[in-house]
């Protein structure tokens, strides 16, 4: 019977996960249809554009040209008519000459006759008619201004939609996950000299294999890649997997999308559980800080009277900080007395984990670590055999010290600015990290038996947590060669509750 409901329910199990495939392929189908139509209306927008750019191209070079015929026949029309005027003005010029020089044919006097041959010589020598040019200036050809757009015609009955860059294609073994940074690689299918850039796109997602139209993050875009890689940097890892997808794209028109990949971008993220926390700390995403009036205020709602016959009143910077509501404080027994500690709100229970924690620079002291859930409400991280940390003091006698069991460590090393915590779980290794330069500053060798869940402790102060982070390069290199170290839990000298 057993069997039986196991079989069935792997049945079960396949067809959900069947049924789901094809609903997301329906959803696919469905927003590619509605591309289409989108599209479509897009394109023939552009062309509409670009045949309106072409003819206003053509009758732009239409009026130039025109213009130039119109200005070759005016010029011409003025130089030769200048010259007609001036032909015709020697002509009568001449003419009445000619008919002067008859008349004087007749005259019988020699004297007069002599005095009109004379005149008539000189003005004969200064006539116009004489040094004129018999020739036309310019000539009646035009034919310097025709045009023949054969060729033209040719290649604009030759137009035809530009090739369409094809999709790139991208290996997952080409692309690398390392250090919050992911490195796509793609290739070109063929050669393409015409290519200009590539669009990358890409999104965060919690689901494998191929993205999902109705997924609940949009893509994001990185334009202009003039190579076949790119890297994102300084990413945080908050969901499980990334979607990537690239196109290329010459000087006018986009290819395809590359057949989209799916990278595992798996961290550890986890928050910090406040309705678990300590009454005088506040805490909010992933930030930490000391309320030294976290616990009073409810006090003085609940002693009601008693409390208006004192003359202590808190400061305005006092009650300004943000309590919580008085609904969640009933619950929040889990630590009291000086355990001013909240945990986190994901456990560890196998696998390599890394995150990183930042101090104000007043904080008076903290601690930063793991612990089993069952740490005791009065219980301080490193002071149990369930917890184990570094913890930072910088009141009155600063000291920096490895805690585990109620026994302590100096550590001879200045405080860093940013912690890294390193967890391996199956391996039994917690190691501590400057998160800047990833020098190793002390590593505890244990066997876990239960979960784990990173814990703090915070006084006179506050804390940041970075979460969703990958184990480093570094780390992961310094915990092969170094394989824990001096930092045994063993090593630690006992120390004064």
């Amino acid at each position: 019977m057993d069997t039986q409901k196991e079989a069935l329910q792997r049945i079960i199990t396949t067809l959900a996960n069947k049924n789901d495939e094809i609903q997301n392929f329906i959803d696919t189908l469905s927003h590619v249809l509605k591309g289409v139509q989108v599209n479509s209306t897009k394109v023939l927008s552009d062309l509409d554009e670009e045949f309106d750019s072409l003819y206003s191209v053509l009758e732009e070079m239409k009026e130039s040209m025109t213009n130039g015929i119109k200005q070759e026949q005016a010029h011409k029309t003025q130089e030769l008519q200048n010259q007609l005027s001036q032909c015709t003005n020697a002509l009568e010029s001449s003419e009445e000459l000619l008919e002067f020089a008859s008349r004087s044919m007749d005259i019988k006097e020699p004297e007069e006759f002599t005095k009109a041959a004379r005149q008539i010589k000189d003005r004969v020598t200064m006539a116009a008619a004489f040094r004129l040019s018999l020739k036309p200036k310019l000539s009646d050809n035009m034919t310097h201004l025709m045009v023949d757009f054969s060729q033209e015609r040719q290649m604009l009955q030759s137009l035809k939609f530009l090739p369409v860059p094809k999709a790139p294609e991208i290996d997952p073994a080409d692309c690398l996950v390392a250090d919050n940074c992911v490195t796509v690689a793609w290739r070109m299918p063929e050669e393409d000299n015409k290519i200009d850039h590539y669009v990358l796109e890409y999104r965060k997602t919690n689901y494998d294999g191929l993205p999902r139209v109705k997924d609940e993050r949009c893509w994001e875009t990185v334009d202009n890649i003039k190579g076949t890689e790119y890297m994102l940097s300084g990413l945080k890892f908050d969901s499980k997997f990334m979607n990537f997808r690239v196109r290329a794209c010459n000087k006018a028109v986009a290819g395809e999308y590359s057949d989209p990949i799916t990278l595992e971008t798996k961290a550890l993220t986890f928050g910090l559980d406040n309705t678990s926390s300590h009454l005088n700390l506040k805490v909010e995403d992933s930030y930490v800080e000391w309320d030294p009036m976290g616990g009073k205020s409810q006090e003085s709602k609940v002693k009601g009277k008693e409390n208006k016959g004192r003359s202590a009143t808190p400061s305005p910077k006092r009650t300004s900080v943000t309590s919580r509501p008085s609904v969640g404080r009933g619950s929040r027994d889990r630590f009291t007395g000086e355990s001013y500690t909240v945990l986190g709100d994901t456990a560890i229970e196998s696998g390599q984990h890394y995150w990183e924690v930042k101090a104000q620079k007043d904080c008076k002291s903290y601690s930063v670590g793991v612990s089993y859930r069952t740490i005791g409400k009065f219980d301080q991280l490193g002071k149990t055999n369930t917890s184990w940390c570094l913890h930072v003091n910088n009141w009155l006698q600063a000291t920096f010290a490895a805690k585990h069991n109620n026994k302590a460590k100096a550590l001879e090393v200045a405080v860093p600015d940013r912690l890294g915590v390193y967890c391996d779980f199956d391996g039994g290794h917690l190691s501590f990290y400057n998160a800047d330069t990833k020098q190793l500053l002390y590593s505890f060798k244990t066997k876990f038996t239960q979960p784990v869940v990173p814990g703090f402790m915070v006084w006179c102060g506050g804390i940041t947590i970075c979460t969703g982070l990958q184990v480093p390069s570094a780390v992961r290199t310094l915990q092969k060669t170094e394989n824990g170290m001096s930092g045994s839990s063993s090593s630690l000298t006992s120390v004064a509750q």
